[in-house]
């Protein structure tokens, strides 16, 4: 895969994201965000930023905010706003990130669509705008697409399907372009309290990678997750408290080489009333 000279530089500015050459895709806390993708009992608001499939589950308008402090550095710090709406015609969402600094940062915009084939099938699909920018240098910008399935095999047991960019979607005026990643995962609802999730993630040009976790709900408004990423050998913790119409977690993921990256999580869901 030909590297953009613009991640080079980028790479160099900062030179603690080398080993995720795709800050917006691969950020070292994106299995936390996405751990809940293949689960009809605890799917939250960013399971679709995973798979846009899982956008089928939704039942209520759900907004989200997270953000990361990637190793305790300020110009590494990533943002993620993700929004549910519900509707007869299917359920739409909007997933919005950025990350990176003023000498170097790069953005996502993607509008989501999903909807129910059966009691079986959900199939969801994404259209996104990404950019990348070093000021007084150069920018760039490029168009892609994310497809995703999930079937339920029992009402235990979801296995599901996602391509990003399948068709090579390149940089206005270049002839780079994003890569293609797939990814093959698989969801366990043990109990309403308990759930384990595993996928394989294939990125072009680059070794297959298996993220797992489990998240745990105790006492209805508290849960726990835990998860580790081969890839990079990086593991990953998080508490979360939910009451009335919120829910907040605490993260923190760990790199053996690059050290702590904290996180905080807020979910709303608009349509709950409060009690």
């Amino acid at each position: 895969m030909k590297k953009n000279p613009i991640y080079s530089i980028a790479l160099a500015i900062v030179p603690t994201v080398v080993a995720f050459p795709q800050t917006l895709r691969q950020p070292l806390s994106a299995v936390y965000l996405n751990l809940s993708a293949y689960s009809t009992q605890h799917s939250d608001v960013f399971s679709f930023v995973n798979n846009q499939a899982a956008l089928a589950q939704t039942k209520n308008a759900h907004i989200g905010f997270y953000s990361e402090d990637r190793f305790l550095l300020q110009q590494t710090t990533i943002y993620t706003t993700a929004l549910a709406l519900p509707t007869d015609k299917g359920d739409f969402g909007i997933d919005i990130r950025y990350a990176g600094f003023k000498n170097f940062n790069e953005d996502q915009i993607g509008l989501a669509y999903a909807r129910n084939l059966g009691k079986k099938i959900d199939v969801g699909a994404q259209f996104n705008y990404y950019s990348c920018r070093i000021p007084s240098y150069n920018s760039a910008s490029a168009v892609s697409i994310e497809l995703g399935a999930i079937a339920h095999l029992t009402d235990q047991l979801n296995l599901g399907m996602h391509v990003y960019n399948p068709v090579g979607g390149n940089f206005y005026g270049t002839d780079e372009k994003l890569p293609s990643i797939f990814t093959v995962g698989m969801g366990y609802d043990a109990s309403e309290v308990f759930y384990v999730s595993t996928e394989i993630v294939k990125e072009e040009d680059f070794p297959a990678s298996i993220n797992a976790g489990v998240q745990y709900r105790f006492q209805k408004r508290f849960f726990a997750r835990a998860g580790i990423a081969s890839a990079t050998s990086s593991n990953y913790v998080g508490f979360g408290v939910a009451w009335n119409s919120f829910r907040m977690d605490i993260s923190v993921s760990w790199h053996p080489q690059l050290g702590l990256s904290p996180g905080l999580l807020f979910i709303m869901d608009m349509d709950k009333k409060a009690k």
